[in-house]
């Protein structure tokens, strides 16, 4: 099996990014954030490079979210790419805004499976 990405995160995506944003800090633009994310190009990296970067775990096959994502790539169907805020070599690490359960399902096929995503760093958004 083959992870089909969509070319564009689907438009509820970014509000689920806006809304696990604000729960980061007061400090947080979630807004602005989101709305730089939806400006930036697709890129791809393996899913082991994500979840080492993110420090998550991998979630298990029988995940119920994680299950419905495999369902979806056996289909042939598309996911959405992931939405990402960069972290720094200080001890932040990256922040899977959106989709940490299409990440595991991808890493499930194999861990080198690119995963499409857009990420934003905090430094592209005054904080407020």
């Amino acid at each position: 099996m083959k992870v089909r990405w969509a070319k564009d995160p689907q438009p509820h995506d970014y509000p689920a990014a806006a809304s696990y944003l604000t729960l980061l800090g007061s400090r947080v633009d979630a807004e602005g954030l989101v709305d730089a994310l939806a400006g930036t190009p697709i890129v791809y990296h393996p899913a082991k490079d994500l979840l080492r970067a993110s420090r998550l775990g991998l979630l298990a096959v029988d995940d119920p979210s994680v299950a419905k994502d495999l369902k979806r790539i056996s289909k042939g169907k598309q996911l959405s790419p992931v939405l990402l805020l960069r972290g720094n070599l200080l001890g932040v690490p990256l922040e899977i805004l959106d989709g940490y359960h299409r990440v595991c399902a991808s890493y499930h096929l194999s861990e080198n499976t690119l995963v499409s995503a857009q990420i934003i760093s905090l430094d592209d958004v005054p904080t407020v």
